[in-house]
């Protein structure tokens, strides 16, 4: 299974890990408020360090397809 899904019913169509119903952007979110990886694994048991490096690796990927597709 992937760890980014996509599924067009679940919170809007938004990717999502691993079908759960939280968003890549609601990971990014917690990050960007100053959460640790830790703390959003206590709040959220069934997320793994692994799906919150995947979040970031999205993202990272998404900004580079970004500036990517500017520059050409």
């Amino acid at each position: 299974m992937n760890t980014i899904t996509l599924e067009p019913g679940k919170r809007g169509g938004r990717p999502c890990l691993r079908g759960l119903r939280i968003s890549v952007y609601d990971v990014l979110s917690m990050l960007s408020n100053g959460m640790s990886a830790q703390e959003i694994q206590d709040d959220f048991p069934e997320l793994t360090a692994d799906d919150i490096r995947a979040v970031l690796t999205y993202a990272a990927h998404r900004e580079h397809q970004v500036v990517s597709l500017q520059v050409q």
